[in-house]
């Protein structure tokens, strides 16, 4: 490869996980991550007593043993699988560009951090920086917070080279196509479900209330998936999950639906993740082991879950395309 300085370098940035699936670990994460107003916007004085004397001594302990249930060999799989994904872009870029190309990836919270992974490219002596965070549908809790993490990163550099920033990728033909072909191919290999669900990842009500896009986004893209899989309306769902508190979630809720479907005697019912880029705690703990059980125990058939994307090639050269786009 020529040693010239690369024409651009890429921020792949995800959400973040505990170094180790343990108490003390997990622990450290939660402290960053629940303590950002872009998460939990309540008062902070009322928040830090809530967070420090009733979240932090107990939560822990309870998620520790989750994440033990998918914790593998090489670590946390969300970490695992966003590696893969830096090196299939890397290797994919380079041969496209016939020039090493520079990615990195970063976690808004935990490691690696964002001001280590811009470190890295800036000792590369690039001047324009394409941002992609790996939140399909933005929201000011995700997309908002890798911002704002980004800006705090650069905050003491001096020569801030031209950033590219891009806000979602929701509605973009290659990331529709991507995902109806995922299922396209699990359903040639397993067959075909009495119902599909998308479960999107929730947020409070009041988020949307206040002009958070991603509820609205969310149903763009199940909308647009089911219509490129040829799909009926009674033929698929659309959910979310992972709600926490007293508060109201954007419904319909996950959880709720499946145990509905169960009850209903619905036969086999897939689920897929959309809002997730690649495989987490989200996906492969709460959807694929505590929603099974709902739905299984509420008196349904049969249940699968459809991985996220992941390091798929089609992936890889979506992110290509979009991240080109802006060089």
């Amino acid at each position: 490869m020529p040693s010239e300085t690369p024409p651009f370098g890429v921020l792949l940035i995800n959400l973040g996980t505990p170094d180790e699936p343990t108490p003390r670990a997990i622990r450290r994460y939660l402290k960053q991550f629940l303590w950002d107003p872009r998460v939990i916007d309540t008062p902070r004085v009322l928040w830090w007593l809530i967070l420090h004397l009733i979240i932090l001594p107990i939560r822990p302990k309870v998620i520790a043993k989750n994440y033990q249930s998918i914790w593998t060999d090489k670590g946390s799989p969300l970490l695992v699988y966003s590696n893969k994904q830096k090196e299939a872009l890397r290797t994919l870029l380079t041969s496209q560009r016939n020039q090493a190309i520079p990615v990195e990836i970063a976690m808004t919270y935990g490691s690696p951090s964002i001001k280590h992974a811009t470190d890295k490219l800036l000792s590369s002596g690039i001047s324009h920086l394409v941002v992609l965070p790996l939140y399909p549908q933005f929201s000011a809790t995700t997309t908002g917070a890798a911002l704002d993490a980004l800006s705090e990163a650069l905050r003491t550099t001096t020569n801030i080279p031209e950033i590219s920033f891009i806000r979602h990728y929701y509605k973009e033909d290659g990331y529709i196509k991507a995902l109806a072909n995922s299922i396209r191919t699990y359903w040639e290999k397993h067959g075909k479900p009495d119902k599909l669900l998308f479960s999107f990842h929730g947020i409070p009500e009041h988020y949307e209330t206040n002009g958070d896009p991603y509820p609205n986004e969310c149903r763009d893209t199940a909308h647009l998936t089911a219509e490129a899989l040829g799909l009926e309306e009674s033929e698929w769902m659309l959910s979310f999950q992972s709600r926490v508190g007293r508060a109201e979630w954007v419904k319909p809720y996950t959880d709720k639906t499946l145990e509905s479907l169960g009850e209903q005697a619905t036969g086999r019912v897939d689920v897929i993740c959309p809002a997730f880029s690649v495989d987490c705690l989200e996906t492969l703990e709460e959807i694929d082991q505590e929603n099974r059980h709902i739905y299984m125990g509420a008196g349904g058939q049969e249940y699968h879950y459809i991985p996220c994307l992941n390091a798929d090639q089609e992936h890889i050269e979506f992110f290509s395309k979009i991240i080109q786009k802006r060089v």
